[in-house]
């Protein structure tokens, strides 16, 4: 293998990068590849009726558990309460610490504009003004050298943008569907209870791996199924047979700004691509 990547995945709460882009990480991981995940707030609000010090830390620990299980690397969570989430100074000098220190050669984050949660879209704003700052700018965040290169940044669709995005990148996640779900599981407090909650089924949330499985393929099936708008850049990156037959994928917009790459050099940056189905 080539030398490693470093994948680093910017979400605005924890349990985001796993059911956005943890089958990505996941295949990136069994390549030998360094993925890190950061979530830019503690995710304090995500229950309904645990609050609090006791909350951010379940959620923290379930998100290690989610990074061990997906073999991510890192998993870093900010002390920003959810929803007061904001393009600050402080805000943007510590992600551009984190892109630098981590040495990316991706970035994946939310779309900074659109409808959706305000906090996904902050995110997302976030990265992009820091985007510039990040490679061959010294006197930015002196403490954390820059980067030589600006890395590829890509956006998630964030639940509330998938009507209107463009999927430039779109990676069978088949392999490691198994992978996926076990890291959307290790986050029981949202996936069995606060979710559940706010949609109205929490009295019907199963016991069991196997029926816990099925729930989330049922419930979060947008989230983890081919859509229409991805089944032509499955066939431009598997082949038009390979792709009928992928059910599982996460798709990624190029953002519009950071450095560009070519073909050759996307496809280098995502080397999963035609391995799953091309051997």
């Amino acid at each position: 293998m080539n030398e490693a990547l470093q994948i680093i995945v910017i979400a605005a709460h924890p349990d985001e990068a796993e059911i956005y882009a943890g089958g990505t990480a996941a295949l990136y991981a069994e390549l030998g590849h360094n993925v890190k995940f950061v979530s830019l707030t503690n995710g304090d609000c995500g229950h309904y009726s645990m609050k609090g010090k006791e909350l951010i830390e379940r959620r923290t620990q379930e998100a290690y558990e989610a990074a061990r299980r997906l073999g991510v690397k890192e998993y870093t969570i900010l002390d920003i309460p959810d929803g007061q989430l904001s393009s600050t100074h402080e805000v943007r000098s510590e992600v551009i610490r984190l892109v630098r220190n981590w040495k990316a050669d991706v970035v994946l984050t939310f779309h900074p504009d659109g409808p959706g949660h305000v906090d996904n879209r902050g995110a997302g704003k976030i990265v992009r003004d820091c985007a510039d700052f990040i490679a061959m700018v010294p006197n930015a965040v002196p403490d954390a050298p820059h980067l030589l290169k600006s890395p590829l940044f890509l956006l998630m669709p964030d639940y509330a943008k998938r009507s209107a995005y463009r999927p430039d990148i779109v990676v069978s996640v088949d392999s490691a569907i198994e992978k996926k779900l076990l890291g959307c599981d290790a986050h029981a407090s949202q996936f069995y209870e606060f979710a559940p909650w706010q949609r109205g089924f929490l009295d019907s949330v199963p016991s069991g791996w196997e029926d816990r499985r099925q729930y989330i393929l049922d419930n979060w099936s947008a989230f983890l199924d081919v859509s229409e708008e991805m089944k032509s850049p499955l066939e431009t990156f598997y082949g038009k047979e390979a792709a009928s037959r992928v059910r599982y994928a996460e798709p990624f917009e190029v953002a519009d700004y950071g450095r560009t790459r070519d073909e050759e050099e996307k496809r280098k940056l995502f080397p999963m691509l035609y391995l799953q189905y091309r051997q």
